[in-house]
């Protein structure tokens, strides 16, 4: 292999999305690979440069890497694949508004970055306050993108469909059968 070949090889694969939208099914169905590994928030407790310490031929799906794209551009650039996962955005609200007071990344962003306060009526609902997040979400991730070179869009409901296609663009190896499987199980439902 030449030096120039072996700097376009793939390293990472970085699947940002807003939450409630697929990343741990993504991930169940890249545990089936044996030349690559996955995992969902694994770095979720670091902080600083660590935050970002992923090994190479590893897959990451982390929403909370929405928050740090700046940082995640600076460590990696345009080398990774970003395969940008989303579901329609309502169902994805309705999802996050069974859970939006229990904890969380909607508890934060509603307190901590919108400042609502738990103890003030509001006027807007729960999945208000999670359309209003993902939006923002969707606009970041959309425009860190928009200046990279490979870049998968993965719509859930597309998900068997494009399967395929991202197994073969990375040159997974591995039990394809069973991770296509995998997409007919729901995971992380609530």
């Amino acid at each position: 292999m030449t030096d120039n070949s072996e700097k376009q090889e793939l390293k990472n694969v970085f699947v940002l999305g807003t939450g409630r939208c697929g990343t741990v099914s993504f991930i169940k169905a890249c545990q089936h690979m044996t030349n690559w590994t996955a995992a969902h928030e694994s770095n979720t407790h670091r902080l600083f440069q660590e935050r970002l310490d992923y090994p190479g031929h590893h897959i990451e799906a982390d929403n909370r890497l929405s928050w740090m794209l700046g940082r995640l551009d600076h460590v990696y650039g345009d080398g990774p694949l970003y395969v940008h996962i989303y579901r329609d955005p309502m169902e994805t609200a309705r999802s996050y508004s069974r859970r939006t007071w229990s904890g969380g990344i909607m508890r934060a962003y509603a307190e901590g970055i919108i400042l609502h306060k738990p103890d003030i009526p509001s006027s807007h609902s729960a999945e208000e306050y999670a359309l209003d997040m993902i939006d923002v979400v969707t606009a970041n991730i959309r425009c860190f993108l928009k200046d990279k070179s490979k870049v998968m869009p993965f719509p859930l409901h597309r998900a068997k469909q494009l399967w395929p296609v991202f197994w073969k663009l990375i040159r997974a190896t591995g039990d394809y059968e069973q991770s296509l499987e995998s997409w007919d199980v729901r995971h992380n439902a609530s």
